[in-house]
């Protein structure tokens, strides 16, 4: 394993105080407990909900994952011998300090690295679009019966007829694969795209609900180089999605205290792109910070030229 120390950051290792680690990791907890108590309290009663369960099914971070905080590559802890990190993995101690091993952490995971910065590089370099209006979530009940969908539970808005129209009657064009690899056999071939795995970094733009969701995925996949502040505030922003996302989809959430937004009409096309771009602004700006923690960790990969 690489020597915590040796590595050349670009910024160089911040060393936090055993004060200042312990305030981050009491506020992160209890940042983290808020936002997990309410699933928690329905996991244990089997009592499942339709927009929230996704956060943490659709995304393989559990909440004890989520909660244990750290600090990220390039910072470092005094008091390593009551720091926890000393005994996780990807974290070295040198004298009484313990930091994220970004040497080892790289060697183990360089590929992932590489591809989540070239996709977020990619992404936030586009143009945002934002008239796809939520229409993946309709395309994902296309043709049928009530008891085949997800969230059979729950009626649609419009009725089954209804919610077909309404995918006939509008130009389906979800650029993001991991929604349109769920569309059913009949909505398929009636997207303007056709996304794939290996065209993902061509295909994703920062107007995308799912793109912005997503940064959490990839900010979960990158710890520890990557903060658990920057992780949560990825959490946030893709739980604020999600309500978006599901309120816009062709389900009748009402009883959950989810209005509808009403994308079949001008006034919920015009709500729901407003909503988009608030959150594409936002979405832009954690993905730069997720580049800057990615090239941080890169820059103490085998054979990187260090400053």
């Amino acid at each position: 394993m690489g020597s915590l120390l040796a590595i050349a950051y670009p910024r160089g290792v911040q060393v936090l105080g055993e004060s200042e680690w312990r305030e981050r990791t009491a506020a992160h907890e209890a940042r983290v407990d808020s936002a997990t108590a309410a699933h928690l309290a329905r996991r244990r009663d089997h009592r499942p909900h339709p927009v929230e369960d996704f956060l943490f099914t659709y995304y393989s971070f559990t909440p004890g994952q989520l909660r244990r905080w750290h600090p990220g590559a390039g910072s470092a802890l005094s008091g390593a011998a009551v720091a926890p990190h000393t005994g996780w993995r990807f974290y070295a101690v040198e004298d009484d300090v313990v930091g994220v091993d970004a040497e080892a952490f790289t060697t183990a995971r360089g590929d992932t690295l590489r591809f989540v910065r070239e996709l977020l590089v990619n992404t936030a370099g586009r143009p945002a679009r934002f008239g796809c209006f939520g229409l993946h979530e309709w395309a994902m009940v296309y043709r049928l019966d009530p008891s085949e969908m997800r969230h059979s539970a729950w009626p649609l808005r419009l009725g089954v007829a209804g919610t077909d129209a309404v995918v006939e009657s509008h130009q389906v064009a979800c650029s993001h694969f991991d929604a349109y690899r769920f569309f059913t056999p009949a909505a398929a071939p009636l997207n303007a795209l056709t996304p794939t795995r290996e065209s993902q970094p061509e295909h994703e733009q920062p107007g995308c609900l799912h793109a912005g969701m997503d940064l959490y995925k990839w900010a979960h996949k990158l710890v520890p180089a990557v903060s658990s502040e920057l992780v949560m505030d990825c959490f946030e922003l893709a739980h604020e999605i999600r309500a978006l996302d599901m309120r816009a989809a062709p389900y009748d959430l009402r009883e959950l205290g989810y209005e509808p937004v009403r994308i079949e009409t001008t006034e919920g096309k015009a709500e729901y792109a407003a909503a988009q771009r608030a959150f594409s602004v936002r979405g832009q700006a954690l993905r730069a910070r997720l580049v800057d923690a990615v090239d941080v960790a890169l820059a103490a990969a085998p054979g990187a030229v260090h400053r």
